[in-house]
């Protein structure tokens, strides 16, 4: 994921003028909203994060392992910039997790090791929102676990959950964009032929300003809009399926 590195003063004033700004043009209901996606976000970053972990160590490099990430602590996992964006954004980003490709134990190439290791975030994200989605169905499709509750308490894990789902399949495909410094540059970077490869990866910073310009411009939505809702759809479908043959 993202590596930005700036100086904390500047990021805690630019952090907090844009959490300022967002809080008072949304008032009172984007403060609740706020806090109904924090469980959400906490959960995608944090899974996503530990995913690249797990998978380097599987893979031989205990880099991640020595520095503390092979865990489900939201502390080791959290960039407080990236975290705040990925509420009043709609994108951001979690502490990147470190890998040595020389430590890979030689099971596979370094270059298909890196695009699992990559991979493995999305895939987390996408796993973590089709059972949120069996939870929400489970919750409020085929039982009535919760007509105990309040009908605010209802709404509220209602909102929870779906948050929950909303992150994760964002981060997932968000993840997906082949474009530096995401996930899904990494990926394709093992399917390119040498020569495109060696081409990619001299002009990275042409890549990074076409993603500036993406997301500046709104052409992200456009793009990224249709695949979020297809696969959501997806997988409500299958969890509707599924249900529908043991109901």
């Amino acid at each position: 994921m993202f590596n930005f590195a700036f100086d904390k003063r500047t990021i805690i004033i630019v952090v907090g003028v844009i959490l300022a700004l967002w809080l008072v043009s949304v008032g009172t209901d984007g403060l609740l909203s706020l806090l109904l996606t924090i469980p959400g976000v906490l959960i995608a970053l944090t899974f996503h994060e530990f995913a690249h972990a797990y998978a380097a160590d599987k893979l031989g490099d205990d880099t991640a392992r020595i520095q503390g990430r092979l865990n489900l602590n939201p502390l080791s996992h959290i960039d407080p910039v990236g975290f705040v964006f990925l509420i009043v954004a709609g994108f951001g980003w979690g502490k990147p997790v470190q890998i040595d490709p020389r430590n890979f134990n030689g099971k596979y190439s370094i270059s298909k090791a890196e695009a699992i290791v990559s991979a493995a975030g999305p895939i987390m994200n996408f796993i973590l929102a089709f059972v949120f989605v069996i939870i929400y169905y489970v919750l409020f499709g085929v039982t009535d676990i919760l007509s105990g509750l309040s009908l605010q308490w209802q709404q509220i894990i209602y909102y929870v959950i779906m948050y929950t789902i909303s992150v994760n399949i964002g981060l997932g495909v968000f993840n997906l964009i082949p474009l530096p410094p995401l996930d899904g540059s990494k990926i394709l970077m093992h399917f390119l032929p040498y020569n495109a490869k060696q081409w990619f990866y001299n002009n990275q910073q042409i890549f990074y300003i076409i993603f500036v310009v993406i997301w500046i411009s709104g052409l992200s939505s456009v793009i990224l809009n249709p695949i979020f809702n297809a696969v959501l759809s997806g997988m409500s479908w299958l969890v509707a399926t599924i249900f529908g043959l043991f109901i």
